[in-house]
């Protein structure tokens, strides 16, 4: 019998640990097979490298060798991950600091890793450990990594196409073997993640097309003895073309079937498309969203004649139980009030579900600006089938910024400027905003408040006090300078989701400053009007946006229209008006078609001459890009100092423009839409007071171009080749700037 236990060779683990996993006690009799039993229990802790019992009369004497600890884990070498994600991986497989050290433990990780590299193609890995022992029973441990070259893609085989031949197929994988760019996209590096993705790519492909039966057989690769090189063969059974033969619908229709035939994309004869049958079964789904049936199921099943080549389609639907929306919960607004999110919302609590409502909610709460992520989720509630919560998750951004900038621009060169900018003012969604920019060609100042919600049914208002100065010279337009300073009261009124209507009053003081050396329609509007004139300006603006996005848009359309006249009251009498109407069209996946009309129209009236400083201007990054900005249109000849001529251009008071885009992503990057590339066409002129217009003086542009979300702004950069140029037009074909917009 035992009269006491005593441990011996402890240094971390406390003598208690020892006792909580000894499965005898003081006052068992030990026998062999317990004594077996105790050996293996504390072996299975892990802690200890060697244990043994003993008995010294009746006591127990349980002598041990712990296992060391792990003081430290560096990994050297790696280039491909980054070096803390291994270190947090390795720290999961229990290779970590201050965890007890298992050689099976580092023989797995190095294992892991090795794995990880084949993964990405790096065949010639080298993963070597080493475990350096340190005091107090310690061991360092130091992983250091050969990664080698990436294995290249020399070759890839189909085996089993008939309908499309090797070149098409390619043409469908990222994965591809060397080219003049693919140092740059790395198409040509193995990676089974890759390889996976395109296969999944080739299904759709076949499937789109009528090949109901395509599979891939088998996936061979073959690695070089040098494990620099990769060929890859991919077997597949193409199977037959099927043609659609009928679509039938079954399950509860809701008396519906009328409204939803026209929703399926798929008519009998049709070549089968998976795409358009997954597209289908969705836009029925969504439509019984629209009608309060939340957790609608739709699904299509086959019924396939081989003989016949043929696939015929039942459309199941099972709308479920009508629902509405119990409660709309709010979470993640640590800042914005909650009044601010839910004048937003389209969906009302205690009202029928409407999966429309609740997309077109979101979308307002995204373009708000406020939020880096937005998501609403359905909740069952329970106890309620005919109930559902939704789970409105914020992830909030900070809206206030101050800074100070320093931008750069081909044409205006060193550019300066400092904002403070506050859209969501204390939380309540007003706008804030000072604004200074300084150039060679501009200076501006702005002070602007917006209220959204002016009233509660969504009526804006906005004040703006703004300073804006010109200096033509800079940019060889005229030796003169203008000045206008403005104070201007606006009201916008929303009268469908995607429109609003503007009006107010601006009142606006207008300088002009002549050099020795002046167009002479700038002297003769001085001589008229002197060198200072005001304006009481009513203003009356449309706006419609229907696209996917502010920033990078793929679809929709955004339009303006804007009226300005001034009162009686005023020294100048003219009106201007302006608009623009740019359209998205997605094309494919990857490629946007954009078109861009850009109008505008100024006169006098009461007599009075249009003024000149209000001329619009073409030319440049926006409008007719590879054209000198603002050079196009009427020009006068100027006489310089020293001797000799140039020719000045004036505008003009009427502005034709329009621009067409191909929008697509920088080979390389992906889908990344913060980096797209685009080929342009541009035409564009201004017609003086009394010109007709003529075909003839349109001026045309074409090239390729990039737009970019730097850090610092949007950046648009393209270079520009002049079509149809005429004497005396100035070029300059690559152009930039920071802050663009079409």
């Amino acid at each position: 019998m035992i009269r006491d236990i005593r441990v011996e060779g402890v240094q971390r683990t406390e003598p208690g640990t020892v006792f909580s996993y000894l499965p005898v006690r003081v006052g068992d009799r030990i026998t062999d097979e317990k004594a077996s039993e105790a050996v293996k229990a504390l072996f299975a802790t892990g802690f200890y490298r060697d244990v043994r019992l003993e008995a010294e009369g009746d006591v127990l004497v349980v002598q041990i060798e712990e296992r060391p600890a792990i003081a430290s884990v560096d990994v050297s070498g790696a280039k491909e991950f980054d070096k803390d994600t291994l270190k947090k991986v390795l720290r999961e497989q229990g290779l970590g600091e201050s965890r007890i050290f298992d050689r099976a433990i580092l023989e797995r990780a190095e294992q892991e890793l090795k794995r990880q590299y084949l993964a990405r193609g790096r065949y010639a890995v080298r993963v070597t450990s080493t475990v350096t022992p340190l005091e107090r029973n310690r061991v360092g441990i130091a992983i250091a990594i050969e990664e080698g070259e990436t294995a290249r893609i020399t070759a890839i085989r189909f085996v089993g196409n008939k309908a499309f031949d090797t070149k098409r197929l390619l043409g469908e994988m990222n994965l591809s073997t060397p080219t003049w760019f693919t140092w740059y996209s790395k198409a040509d590096q193995y990676a089974r993640e890759k390889l996976a993705g395109d296969l999944e790519t080739l299904r759709s492909f076949y499937l789109d097309r009528g090949y109901l039966e395509f599979n891939v057989e088998s996936t061979q690769v073959s690695i070089s003895p040098d494990k620099q090189g990769v060929e890859i063969t991919i077997g597949v059974n193409e199977g037959e073309q099927f043609r659609v033969s009928e679509v039938r619908f079954g399950g509860e229709l809701l008396g519906r079937q009328a409204e939803f035939e026209p929703l399926v994309q798929l008519k009998p004869g049709d070549v089968f498309s998976g795409s358009k049958l997954t597209e289908s079964t969705k836009r029925i789904s969504d439509k019984l969203g629209t009608l309060g049936y939340a957790f609608a199921n739709v699904n299509a099943v086959p019924q396939i004649d081989r003989s016949r080549r043929e696939v015929s389609f039942d459309i199941l639907v099972d709308p479920g139980r009508r629902v509405y929306v119990r409660r709309i919960d709010i979470a993640g607004n640590v800042r914005t009030r909650d009044e601010v999110i839910r004048r937003e919302f389209r969906q009302y609590e205690d009202a029928w579900y409407d999966a429309d409502k609740i997309r077109l909610s979101r979308e307002r709460l995204e373009r708000l600006g406020y939020f880096t992520d937005v998501r609403i989720e359905n909740r069952p509630v329970a106890d309620a089938p005919d109930q559902v919560d939704l789970n409105v998750i914020l992830t909030e951004r900070p809206t206030g910024n101050i800074s100070l900038g320093i931008g750069v621009s081909s044409t205006e060169k060193l550019i300066l400027s400092g904002s403070i900018v506050q859209p969501n003012f204390l939380g309540t969604g007003k706008s804030v905003a000072l604004q200074v920019n300084t150039s060679r060609l501009s200076r501006s100042v702005v002070i602007s408040q917006t209220d959204p919600y002016f009233t509660p049914d969504g009526v804006s208002r906005s004040f703006d006090l703004y300073m804006r100065g010109f200096n033509a010279d800079e940019l060889r337009l005229g030796d003169y300078r203008t000045r206008s300073t403005g104070l201007g009261l606006r009201f916008g009124v929303p009268y469908t989701e995607y429109d609003r209507v503007s009006f107010g009053m601006t009142y606006e003081r207008n300088d002009v400053k002549l050099g020795a050396l002046a167009p002479r329609r700038y002297t003769e509007f001085v001589d008229e009007f002197g060198t200072s004139s005001t304006a009481l300006l009513a203003v009356l603006g449309w706006n419609r946006d229907s696209r996917d996005s502010a920033i990078n848009p793929t679809r929709g359309r955004l339009q303006n229209a804007g009226l300005e006249v001034t009162l009686p009251a005023a020294e100048l009498r003219y009106w201007r008006a302006t608009y623009t109407h740019q359209w998205y069209y997605p094309m494919t996946r990857d490629f946007t078609l954009a078109l861009n009309g850009d109008l505008g129209f100024g006169r006098g009236f009461g007599g009075m001459a249009y003024p000149l400083f209000k001329n619009f201007y073409v030319g440049g990054i926006g409008s007719v890009r590879g054209y000198y900005p603002s050079s196009i249109g009427p020009r006068e000849v100027e006489t310089l100092v020293g001797g000799g001529t140039q020719e000045v251009p004036l505008g003009g008071v009427t502005r034709i423009v329009g621009n067409a885009e191909l929008l697509f992503p920088l080979p390389g990057t992906g889908r990344d839409r913060t980096i797209r590339s685009f080929v342009f066409v541009d035409a564009g002129t201004v017609l003086a007071e009394g010109q007709s217009f003529s075909a003839g003086d349109l001026r045309y542009s074409a090239g390729i171009g990039l737009t970019w979300l730097s850090p610092i702004g949007p950046l648009k950069l393209s270079v520009g080749y002049p079509i149809r140029k005429q004497a005396g037009d100035r070029t300059q074909r690559f152009q930039f700037q920071i802050g663009t917009g079409f």
